[in-house]
């Protein structure tokens, strides 16, 4: 099984309306699955984009925000959790 897959135990969502595209949680990420997009959304921000896999639901990023509503991280749980198939719950005041 790859790296990635290991350790995909969460999931990302992130707000590009809320997104002021400071970069903090791309630096907090440890596993660098976060990024800052190429493109400007409508207030002309570079807003943050999730990779889409590598999440590990530590939550960090959400603690780096300084926007409330920007990040959402999902925690996968269960034993399918490291092939994506796993139930998807919030992190307890998270969301």
């Amino acid at each position: 099984m790859a790296d990635a897959e290991n350790r995909d135990r969460g999931q990302l969502r992130l707000s590009e309306d809320e997104c002021k595209g400071c970069g903090l949680c791309v630096e907090a990420c440890a596993f660098k699955v976060i990024s800052l997009s190429e493109g400007l959304n409508h207030y002309g921000y570079r807003t943050a984009m999730y990779a889409g896999a590598g999440c590990s639901g530590c939550g960090i990023c959400f603690l780096a925000c300084p926007e409330p509503g920007a990040i959402t991280v999902l925690r996968l749980r269960g034993t399918a959790a490291a092939h994506g198939r796993g139930r998807v719950i919030s992190i307890p005041g998270a969301a």
